[in-house]
C-alpha cells in the first residue's frame, strides 16, 4: 500500500491544466484589481479635496481687481460690509517668515542630530534616543501652543536679550565648529592646491575663531534688545521647529542607516577619516532621503495651525524692518481657522470664498 500510494503521488501531473491555470489567472487579476483600488482610494480623496477647494476659491478670482488686491494689498478688514478688503499680502509674508524661520533652525539641527544618532552616537544609546526623539510627535499641536504662549512668551517679553544673546554664542560657535573642517578641507584642496595635515588644522581653528568671534559681537549687539510682545515670529517658528525635528530626524536617520556598510569601509579603507566618510560618502548617497524628511517637515511646519495661532501674535501687517522676526506676524492657517466660523457658509459671502482662495494658494 505505501509503494502504491508513492506510485499514484509520482504519476501526478506536473503541468498545470487550463482549468487551475485560468483560476490561477483569475485569483491575480482580483489581488491586482484590489490593490489598485486600495491605492486609488487616497489619491482619488485628494483629487476631489483639490476640486472643492478650487471651485469653492475661482469664484473670488471671477474679479480682476480683487484678485489684485488679495495679492498685493496688506489691508484685510473682510468684515466692513460697507467697505471690505481682502488684501493678504502680510498674510502670505508672515506665512513665508514663520516658515522660513522654523525650517533654518529644524533642517541643520535635524540632518545634525540624524548624524549624530546614525554614525556617532553608541548603537545602544541611539536605540534609546531614537524613540525620545519620535515621541515628540505624540504630542498634541495645542499643547506646544500653550507651551509657547504660557512660557516662551513671557520669557521672550522680560528676558528677551539675555536669551538672544545665549542663544547666538551657541549656535553660532556650534556652528563654527560644524563647518570649519569641510571649510578648511575645501580651502586646502582649492586654494592652496595641497593636502597637508597642519595647515588644515591652523585652518579648523582660524575658521573656528572666526565664528566664535563674530557670535560674541552679534551676541552683544542684541543683549540690550527689547522685545514688546512675546508672541511674535520667533516664538512660532522655534516652536515649529521643535515639533518638525522628529519627522526629519526619524526619516534621516533611517536614510543614512540605509547606506551599506561597504560605503563607508570602502572610504575608511581609501584613507580618508571618519568626517570625510561621512560628509562625503554617506550623506550624499543618503541624499534623496533627507530630501523627503527636510519636505515632510516642511509640510508639518506649513500645514500648522493651534501653535501659529496662540503663538505668533495674530498680527495683520508686515514687520518693520521686514526681517525683524521680534514682531507678531499672522499666517495662512491661523487665519483660515479664526475666521472660517464668522464666514457666511450657506450664501457663499466674499469672505467665504477669500478663506478658500487662500487655501488653493
Amino acid at each position: 500500500m505505501p509503494q502504491t500510494r508513492e506510485n499514484s503521488k509520482s504519476k501526478r501531473p506536473l503541468i498545470m491544466g487550463r482549468r487551475d491555470q485560468a483560476a490561477r489567472e483569475t485569483l491575480g487579476r482580483i489581488g491586482r484589481a484590489a490593490l489598485l483600488a486600495t491605492t486609488a482610494i487616497p489619491t482619488v480623496a485628494i483629487v476631489f479635496i483639490i476640486v472643492f477647494i478650487a471651485g469653492e476659491a475661482l469664484p473670488f478670482f471671477s474679479s480682476l481687481s480683487r484678485t489684485a488686491e488679495f495679492f498685493l494689498s496688506a489691508t484685510w478688514t473682510p468684515s466692513n460690509e460697507a467697505d471690505p478688503h481682502f488684501g493678504a499680502l502680510s498674510i502670505f509674508y508672515g506665512t513665508a517668515m514663520v516658515t522660513v524661520g522654523s525650517c533654518a533652525i529644524a533642517v541643520p539641527l535635524g540632518i545634525v542630530a540624524a548624524v549624530c544618532l546614525s554614525e556617532i552616537v553608541n548603537p545602544k544609546a541611539a536605540q534609546c534616543f531614537k524613540p525620545v526623539v519620535e515621541l515628540l510627535a505624540a504630542i498634541p499641536s495645542v499643547a506646544y501652543g500653550f507651551f509657547a504662549m504660557i512660557v516662551l512668551a513671557p520669557l521672550l517679553q522680560n528676558r528677551g536679550g539675555a536669551i538672544l544673546c545665549a542663544l547666538t554664542l551657541v549656535f553660532g560657535s556650534a556652528a563654527g565648529f560644524i563647518l570649519s573642517m569641510p571649510l578648511s578641507d575645501f580651502a586646502e584642496r582649492k586654494i592652496f592646491k595641497s593636502d597637508r595635515a597642519g595647515r588644515r588644522k591652523i585652518l579648523s581653528g582660524l575658521i573656528l575663531a572666526t565664528f566664535v568671534a563674530a557670535s560674541a559681537v552679534a551676541a552683544a549687539k542684541v543683549a540690550n534688545v527689547e522685545i514688546s510682545s512675546g508672541t511674535n515670529a520667533l516664538n512660532a517658528s522655534a516652536i515649529l521647529a521643535i515639533m518638525a525635528l522628529p519627522t526629519i530626524v526619524s526619516i534621516s536617520q533611517d536614510a543614512l542607516n540605509s547606506v551599506g556598510r561597504d560605503m563607508r569601509e570602502g572610504a575608511l579603507a581609501l584613507g580618508a577619516t571618519r568626517f570625510e566618510s561621512i560628509f562625503k560618502v554617506v550623506l550624499p548617497c543618503a541624499k534623496s532621503g533627507i530630501a523627503v524628511a527636510v519636505i515632510l517637515g516642511l509640510m508639518r511646519v506649513v500645514g500648522e495651525t493651534m501653535v501659529v495661532w496662540m503663538a505668533s501674535g495674530n498680527s495683520l501687517k508686515i514687520p518693520e524692518p521686514f526681517y525683524n522676526y521680534l514682531e507678531p506676524v499672522r499666517t495662512l492657517t491661523a487665519t483660515i481657522a479664526g475666521e472660517m466660523g464668522e464666514a457666511d457658509q450657506s450664501t457663499g459671502s466674499a469672505r467665504y470664498h477669500a478663506l478658500f482662495a487662500m487655501s488653493f494658494c
